[in-house]
């Protein structure tokens, strides 16, 4: 009998093991469908709304368990030098890691390139979901890379620490953001 409830447990455990593999990895994400004109899109260098910028082979992956599965990849003629001297460039040049299956978005590779000067992030959304930035990296090869990143005000309210009057007003349970709703 010992057996036997040991063999329960033992299936019971793998068999759950491998559904939170399954849902971490493919269950939660849905292809992005194409929206010409706003997929790609970085904020200028005043400041104002987001500015779309010419690109291709655009393909996208999201999950709506978190605001920071986003991520993408597109290929553009625009190189990154003449992108800077338009647009707002980042300070975040650590891209979180896509799942395996997402073969065109390698976070390493792109951190590297980021890291080396062969590529450069810029912002593109500012507060897409409450704390949360759209960053946008564009390499010297034309290769275009898209992911969501906590912002300072992100990384205090899900960190615990004091928020502060510098971030907007949290939205309540239930009410989400609009989109690319800016700092006050």
């Amino acid at each position: 009998m010992g057996k036997f409830l040991a063999l329960i447990l033992i299936v019971s455990a793998l068999a759950a093991g491998g559904a939170m593999y399954y849902l971490q990895v493919y269950g939660f994400y849905d292809e992005v469908a194409l929206q010409p004109g706003r997929d790609v899109v970085l904020v200028p260098l005043d400041g104002g709304e987001g500015q779309p910028i010419a690109y291709s082979d655009f393909e996208a992956i999201d999950a709506g368990s978190s605001p920071i599965r986003y991520r993408a990849c597109f290929t553009t003629k625009v190189s990154p030098d003449e992108l800077a001297q338009v647009f707002t460039l980042s300070d975040k040049t650590e891209p979180r890691n896509a799942p395996d299956w997402f073969e065109c978005f390698d976070a390493a590779a792109i951190g590297a390139k980021l890291a080396d000067g062969t590529a450069r992030s810029f912002l593109s959304v500012k507060n897409i979901s409450y704390g949360v930035d759209r960053i946008v990296a564009v390499t010297g090869e034309g290769r275009g890379y898209v992911w969501h990143e906590l912002n300072d005000c992100g990384q205090k309210a899900y960190d615990g620490t004091v928020v502060g009057e510098e971030c907007p007003p949290r939205p309540e349970a239930g009410e989400a953001p609009e989109a690319g709703q800016a700092d006050e």
